[in-house]
Formats: structure tokens, C-alpha cells, sequence
């Protein structure tokens, strides 16, 4: 099971806070478990680290059009990067 990481901006940070609940029964079917942070020097600029069980079905949740309303009543921005770890 693979960890990545989710960075992405919001236009209103104590909305997209209110969300967290949201985030997890919409993730629930790909990921088992997230954390959140916050960028110290943006408070509108966020990250999850996440611990994904299906990563084909994270990327269909994410880029679902039907999840757009949630997107937005959760302020969320445009893009959303999702980076994988790196095998050295």
C-alpha cells in the first residue's frame, strides 16, 4: 500500500477544514487512513498524506465531475498534485 502525498490550495481554509468528514467517507473506498497539514507560510495551501489501497480508484474520486459541488463548497483550487514516493 503506497503512501503519497496531495498538495493543493483552497480559497477558504475554515471551510475546507469543516470538510475533513466529508473527505473521509469520499476517500474511504481507496485509501485507509490520511493526514492533514497546512503550509506555515500559506494557510491556504494544503497537504494530505495519504495511505492509498486502490490508487486507480483515488484518481477516479478525485477527477470524479459528479464531486465538483464538493470541491467547491470545500473551496477547493485547482490543481491537485498527487506525488508518489520515489524508489532510490
Amino acid at each position: 500500500m503506497p503512501t503519497i502525498v496531495i498538495r493543493h490550495k483552497v480559497s477558504d481554509i475554515d471551510a475546507w477544514l469543516k470538510g475533513h468528514q466529508d473527505r473521509v467517507e469520499i476517500f474511504a473506498p481507496a485509501v485507509s487512513g490520511f493526514k492533514t497539514f497546512q503550509d506555515t507560510d500559506d494557510p491556504n495551501s494544503v497537504v494530505l498524506i495519504v495511505e492509498v489501497t486502490d490508487l486507480a480508484k483515488l484518481g477516479s474520486i478525485i477527477n470524479d465531475p459528479k464531486n465538483q459541488e464538493l470541491k467547491e463548497r470545500h473551496t477547493v483550487l485547482e490543481p491537485i498534485i498527487m506525488s508518489m514516493p520515489v524508489d532510490l
